[in-house]
């Protein structure tokens, strides 16, 4: 039961940046703007949450430090995010060139700016933030060695972030608005709707959310930072696409390229997998390999708003 309890705990740790990275992204096509830039923002979400905990961890204790870098990390990502909107939305440009600038942006500014202010590229970071027990939930039979032992507060984060988005999106006028901006707009506008304003609110919801998950998954799986997120902004968009768009969806395909992570990252401790002599380099392909077979399969049946990616024109009907 040892070994379960460790992989659910690790797949959690991979799952949740997914899963805030692809809601940000879901919440910003929905709009009708294709989000390419999700992995340039994770990184410089990362990097500034980390840089405050660098400074400031020997002054603040663990969570309360955690949770201001978790708001620097959101304001970062809203801000980067800003620059993809507006060219975008206001300037109509190739939303797919102006994400993958800010891609090209994000790793070289990072390490300049860690080197200009630390003087090193990679910034240290005590990780203080691990709960081993939490108060009564964690006495829980199973459930509690599962998910309220050796856990992390931004798990919980994870899954508020996933419920607070189902609500959103479906159930307030706001996410009725947002979808019909990214399905039809010139419809949304004839009834009075700001297309311009909802395809920024979306883009400003998913570049907080990736900021979030940038520091989100440094926190669990490293003690330094690298300009690296290996990768997990693009694993999201798979995460995206193989969820068709919808909050439940995407947690379960979360879960699942979660799980991919796990095996490819622990297979030394899993005793079928580590008898069976293949190299490290195979498991560290799983992820990867999973994305493609899925995506190749998955394709065909995806439903993406129909206006995601198509600048938005007043005078076109």
């Amino acid at each position: 039961m040892s070994l379960l309890y460790f992989l659910v705990q690790q797949m959690m740790l991979f799952s949740i940046p997914l899963l805030i990275v692809a809601l940000g992204g879901m919440f910003c096509e929905r709009s009708g703007v294709i989000n390419i830039a999700l992995e340039g923002i994770m990184v410089l979400g990362g990097f500034t949450g980390i840089l405050f905990i660098n400074l400031f961890q020997e002054v603040l204790p663990g969570q309360p430090i955690l949770l201001i870098a978790l708001l620097i990390s959101t304001a970062t990502g809203m801000v980067i995010s800003l620059v993809h909107a507006y060219a975008s939305v206001n300037m109509k440009a190739n939303q797919s060139i102006s994400g993958t600038a800010i891609n090209m942006f994000a790793p070289a500014f990072a390490v300049f700016v860690a080197r200009v202010i630390r003087n090193v590229q990679q910034i240290p970071f005590e990780n203080q933030f691990r709960i081993e027990k939490v108060p009564i939930l964690g006495d829980i039979p199973v459930i509690g060695e599962m998910f309220f032992q050796n856990a992390y507060i931004t798990t919980y984060l994870g899954i508020l972030i996933l419920a607070v988005s189902c609500v959103v999106l479906y159930k307030t006028r706001f996410g009725l608005r947002l979808r019909s901006c990214g399905e039809h707009p010139q419809a949304a506008a004839s009834v009075g709707i700001s297309v311009y304003r909802m395809r920024y609110m979306g883009v400003l919801i998913s570049g907080a959310l990736a900021g979030i998950g940038g520091l989100v998954y440094v926190i669990p799986t490293s003690t330094s930072f690298n300009a690296s997120v290996s990768g997990y902004g693009f694993l999201a968009l798979a995460v995206l696409i193989f969820g068709q768009w919808k909050p439940g969806k995407i947690m379960l395909a979360a879960l699942f390229f979660g799980m991919m992570k796990t095996i490819s990252s622990a297979y030394s401790g899993i005793p079928v997998l580590a008898d069976l002599g293949i190299p490290s380099s195979v498991y560290k392909m799983i992820p990867y390999l999973a994305t493609l077979i899925v995506l190749a399969f998955n394709t065909k049946g995806s439903q993406a708003p129909r206006a995601s990616g198509i600048p938005y024109d007043k005078g076109a009907r």
